[in-house]
């Protein structure tokens, strides 16, 4: 079931009371525009740290050049990373 958090539809977090998730939307509300963006990049980084250690785990034999072109399929997409990279090959 759908939340009402001040009039809009939000989808359902199971795992957070309503009221702290509340305190959250205010919270983001009030937040400098500068601060948001901030959190996005620190966001960003984090991700790309989590894909780029299940890549080591998944590829050990892997170039760090083969990882990060692993890591463009990932973040862009096959066609576009082989449009921008070129196409990916597999390591012998």
């Amino acid at each position: 079931m759908a939340r009402r958090l001040g009039g809009e539809m939000t989808a359902p977090t199971s795992d957070t009371a309503l009221q702290v998730e509340q305190l959250q939307i205010e919270r983001l509300r009030q937040m400098p525009s500068w601060r948001k963006v901030a959190l996005v990049g620190e966001m960003y980084r984090a991700v790309r740290t989590l894909a780029l250690s299940g890549l080591r785990q998944r590829y050990p034999g892997d170039s760090p050049e083969q990882r990060r072109r692993r890591l463009a399929d990932l973040m862009l997409g096959q066609e576009l990373a082989a449009r921008v990279y070129g196409p990916f090959t597999e390591p012998d």
